[in-house]
Parts: C-alpha cells; sequence; structure tokens
C-alpha cells in the first residue's frame, strides 16, 4: 500500500513530481489537520507549525521532513516521544545564505538600502551616504557551521579578517575561535549563523551590545528571536550600532518599529530562497524521504 505523504507548504514541481513517485500525496490541503490523520509523513518549509497537536492528530504519522535547515517550526520533543523522524536538508542552501550575507554586509556598510530609498523618493544627497569598505575590517561569525564558514571564505576573499564563537567548533588555519566578549569587542561586523536554542535566545541583548565596538554593523541571517529587537532599536537610534541588515525577525511578516530607521536593511527571510538552493534542497529531500 502506498504511503500517505502529505506535503503542507509550497513545493517545485519538480520535487512535488518526484515526491509523487514514493507515496500518495496530499498537496497543500486546506484543513492539515484533516489531512494528517493517515498520514505517515508530513512535508514542510517554514510556513507550517508541526505542533504537538498536529503530531497527536496523526497516529500513523512515521517522520516529519523539513524543506530547508532550521526545523524550529516542528515539535521535536513530541516527535521523539512518539519515535517520529525529524529530517531536513542542511547542505542544500549553504551557499545561497553565504551570499545573501556577503550582499547584506556590503549593503549594510555602504548605506545601499538609504540610498535606493533617497533616489526613489527624488532625494540626491551623497554627503549622507557616506560609507565604510569591508576589506581589512574584522568579521565576527557567531555559529560556526556549515554556513559560518561559508561565509568566513568568502569574506576572507574579499580582504576580511575572520574569527568566530561557537562553543562547539574549533580554530582552523584561517578562522580562530574565541569567547563572545572577545568577539564583541573586536568585530567591526558581526554576522549570526547560530541555531535558536535557550542560550542563544537573546544573546544580542542591551549588555551585549554594549560590549560591541561603537560603530560596529550586526548581520542575521539565522533566526530574528537571537536578536533583542527593542534593545537592537536603541543602539541604532544612540549610534551604538552603526547599521544592521536582517534577513529573520522575531515576528515575520514584521512590522516594527525598526522599519522607522534609515541604517536598517531589511530583506524577507530570502537566505535560501534562489533558484539553484530550491532545486538542491528539492533532490535532498527527495533522497532523504527515498531513504526512509
Amino acid at each position: 500500500m502506498a504511503r500517505k505523504i502529505v506535503i503542507a507548504d509550497n513545493m517545485e514541481d519538480e520535487v512535488v513530481a518526484e515526491i509523487k513517485k514514493l507515496g500518495d500525496v496530499t498537496y497543500k490541503p486546506a484543513n492539515l489537520m484533516e489531512a494528517v490523520k493517515d498520514a505517515e509523513i508530513i512535508v514542510v518549509r517554514s510556513a507550517t507549525k508541526v505542533t504537538k497537536e498536529v503530531i497527536a492528530g496523526a497516529p500513523k504519522l512515521k517522520a516529519v521532513a523539513r524543506a530547508g535547515v532550521g526545523i524550529d517550526n516542528i515539535d521535536s520533543v513530541a516527535c521523539k516521544a512518539r519515535g517520529i523522524q525529524v529530517i531536513n536538508t542542511p547542505g542544500a542552501s549553504t551557499n545561497a545564505v553565504a551570499e545573501l550575507t556577503i550582499g547584506l554586509i556590503i549593503a549594510a556598510s555602504r548605506k545601499i538600502g538609504k540610498a535606493y530609498l533617497q533616489m526613489k523618493n527624488g532625494v540626491w544627497d551623497k554627503k549622507a551616504l557616506v560609507g565604510n569598505e569591508i576589506q581589512g575590517k574584522t568579521l565576527g561569525i557567531v555559529g560556526y557551521g556549515r554556513i559560518g564558514k561559508a561565509v568566513a571564505e568568502k569574506a576572507r576573499a574579499l580582504g576580511m579578517n575572520v574569527i568566530a564563537f561557537d562553543p562547539f567548533a574549533r580554530s582552523d588555519q584561517h578562522t580562530k575561535i574565541v569567547d563572545i566578549d572577545t568577539l564583541l569587542h573586536q568585530s567591526d561586523v558581526i554576522s549570526i549563523h547560530s541555531i535558536l536554542t535557550p542560550e542563544t535566545r537573546n544573546l544580542f541583548n542591551k549588555a551585549s551590545i554594549e560590549k560591541m565596538k561603537t560603530g560596529a554593523i550586526i548581520v542575521n541571517v539565522a533566526r530574528g528571536e537571537i536578536v533583542d529587537e527593542d534593545a537592537l532599536y536603541d543602539a541604532l537610534k544612540s549610534g551604538k550600532v552603526k547599521a544592521a541588515a536582517l534577513d529573520v525577525t522575531a515576528n515575520e511578516p514584521y512590522k516594527g518599529k525598526l522599519l522607522e530607521l534609515d541604517n536598517v536593511v531589511f530583506s524577507s527571510h530570502i537566505g535560501g530562497n534562489t533558484m539553484e538552493a530550491q532545486l538542491k534542497i528539492g533532490s535532498e529531500l527527495v533522497q532523504r524521504l527515498r531513504e526512509l
């Protein structure tokens, strides 16, 4: 008998077609709770939350597959209690996220967002757009995993010095692992790539931001909850933090007060949102599902 598979979020047509070869697929059901009643596999991206209630309503569930890296939209504790596998595609979007990170670093350093808005509004004010070069600057990477290492490689190619904080990583020939306070004190740009845990939630708060270099830049392409947005707002207003570039926020879509500031560059959680990455994610996802 064919396995019952529920694909809850948008997927590329080619990926859906491949998954349909593996079982009886329900694609983007209007009523998720109804659809999962006899599901053996649930496939999600970041939009659908696989809560304990969803899991409880799926008595035949054997696996939850996340097309992407983070699994914080899946109740892993509830899955573990039931012996349900949780799988993801951690390597597929690495380069896409790393490239976006470099773009955001440059955008924040060169005030590209502000320049764009001025041009759109008929303003020509070059004096207000004096930025900084990144060559020779120190990049502090928080979370030195796949993406952090890819960012480090690209940053070094652009002439940046790289240090990193990660309790589970070791220094390599190019990047020195330091404690968080050293990273805060020494970095001209801080780029966040850690997962969200109780230890990293609000890691960047009023106290830690105060330890940063005055005029440093914060880039977050990881999880919004790692940064205390009220503390960041105050630091951007005061000039303690020169600029920020945020692909993620605690609540999405974001409608908060950081939008008032012209020294913040935003993107809408698009780190892995390239054609190339989506095809890689789909390919890796299908392979993982075949192995179940």
